[in-house]
């Protein structure tokens, strides 16, 4: 490309920053800036714009300390920043070995301090240097990892990724998506920009190393234009990827009942429907997104299994469970100490914990998972009767009864969990309150009715609040 055909890109990104503005209407911007050639190219494109519109610019590095030039490249980054009065700002991170891998784990850690300098200098729209060769890599790369529409719709030319930035405000947007290499590599050459080379760029053990220096050339001699045309497909994918996202949120509306999901109700979707909805319920919920054979191994057991079956499936986020015909995700529950469900045989029970109370609005129990408060009530327990009491807190352990009221029977700890419809992995965890050999309290039922009172005096309704 000529010097006078690269003149035609500053007017591309113009267009481009042109438009992300109006939508995003910032007061300052800021570039994901690492010193290479595609961030060194826009760079000098964003520090031109930003003196034409009298916009403050940003450029935000951040240093890995995985190669030995790292000092060095930081140290360009801030020189080319100066020269070109940019406002430089610069993140030191450490990697950890992950099972993700050094280029997972790197990525991560980046957009991450991204993120954190974004906030700290007020920046909500932030540019990375993501070109049309980039988009081609991204969409064979989610292909061979059999990805689908979603992980072959590509890069968006602007998004907001808070799970990513850790930043809910800013939005990350991609002028030069449209853009190739090539042109990037004309204009940096007509105009002298100064760039760092990163010698990991050419190691194949990572993959997108390998496709760039291996797969892609022969493509491009094989299929001149395939950049374009990966493109295309990208674009078609976002476009049926919006499609089934209007469908999971019309279809999730008619199967929540609350938090749950209707079971019978999603016995009469296809199987792809089904899939396509259950999909974007852990994506409302901010949970890693299943795997195919996960999906649908979950489906087998909890949909398929008679009506009545208490069942549970593990995701590495949280567990999904079915009671009284209804789907519930569920966070991962610690251990607790004494925890057991008591209609198994042969568990250890542990004695409950004794205590006295003195007058305090709440009390804490980590070993039973949360807080006991006593709040101040017009019929409750006598505040003075409560205090000479020997208390204790203990997990039940099977024929513990209640009665909680003084017209309704005195009945099981079990029926009345049943009756308050309290699902049948929570019974276990909630933690019952005696007075001597009397059960005073059960969390999630409530207080026995034999020691409430009315009247004058100080009277305590006790009440529990999990940690959890």
């Amino acid at each position: 490309m000529s010097r006078q055909q690269s003149g035609t890109l500053p007017a591309t990104f113009a267009r481009a920053l042109d438009a992300l503005r109006a939508d995003v209407a910032p007061t300052s911007i800021a570039i994901a800036y690492s010193g290479g050639l595609d961030s060194s190219a826009l760079l000098h494109l964003a520090a031109a714009y930003a003196r034409e519109h009298e916009i403050a610019l940003h450029a935000f590095h951040v240093h890995h300390g995985i190669s030995d030039n790292a000092d060095a490249w930081l140290a360009h980054c801030e020189r080319t920043c100066a020269a070109l009065g940019v406002q430089f700002a610069a993140r030191r991170v450490t990697l950890t070995k992950t099972k993700s891998g050094v280029e997972a784990a790197a990525r991560k850690l980046r957009y991450a301090a991204l993120g954190d300098m974004a906030r700290e200098h007020g920046v909500r729209l932030m540019l990375t240097a993501h070109h049309l060769d980039d988009q081609a890599e991204t969409v064979l790369l989610q292909l061979l990892r059999g990805s689908g529409t979603a992980g072959l719709s590509g890069m968006d030319s602007a998004n907001a990724a808070p799970e990513l930035l850790g930043n809910a405000d800013l939005v990350m947007a991609r002028p030069l998506l449209p853009v190739s290499r090539t042109e990037l590599e004309a204009y940096v050459a007509a105009n002298a920009v100064s760039y760092v080379e990163d010698e990991s760029n050419t190691h194949p053990r990572y993959a997108r190393n390998a496709l760039r220096h291996q797969v892609m050339p022969a493509l491009a001699q094989a299929f001149p234009g395939y950049q374009e045309r990966f493109a295309r497909s990208a674009a078609h994918n976002q476009s049926a990827q919006r499609l089934l996202n209007e469908l999971a949120v019309q279809d999730l509306a008619q199967c929540l009942d609350g938090d749950s999901i209707d079971v019978a109700k999603l016995r009469t979707m296809s199987q792809d429907r089904a899939y396509n909805m259950l999909r974007h319920w852990f994506h409302t919920r901010a949970l890693r997104m299943p795997s195919t054979a996960w999906l649908a191994e979950m489906v087998t057991q909890l949909v398929e299994a008679r009506h009545d079956a208490q069942l549970l499936v593990t995701h590495p986020d949280c567990q999904i469970r079915r009671h009284r015909d209804r789907l519930h995700i569920t966070p991962k529950l610690a251990d607790l100490a004494g925890m057991r469900d008591p209609d198994d045989e042969g568990i250890f029970f542990k004695a409950g914990h004794s205590f006295s109370w003195s007058g305090e609005a709440q009390m804490a129990f980590p070993d039973y998972g949360g807080t006991v408060h006593f709040d101040d009530a017009d019929e409750g327990f006598d505040a003075e009767w409560l205090r000479a009491q020997k208390l204790m807190i203990d997990f039940r352990k099977g024929g513990e009864r209640l009665k909680p009221a003084h017209n309704r029977p005195t009945r099981g700890l079990k029926y009345h969990y049943q009756a308050c419809n309290v699902p049948a992995w929570e019974r276990g965890r909630l933690p019952i309150v005696f007075a001597g050999r009397e059960l005073l309290f059960a969390a999630g039922i409530g207080m026995d009715c034999h020691h409430i009172q009315q009247g004058p005096g100080k009277r305590i309704k006790l009440r529990w609040q999990s940690s959890e």
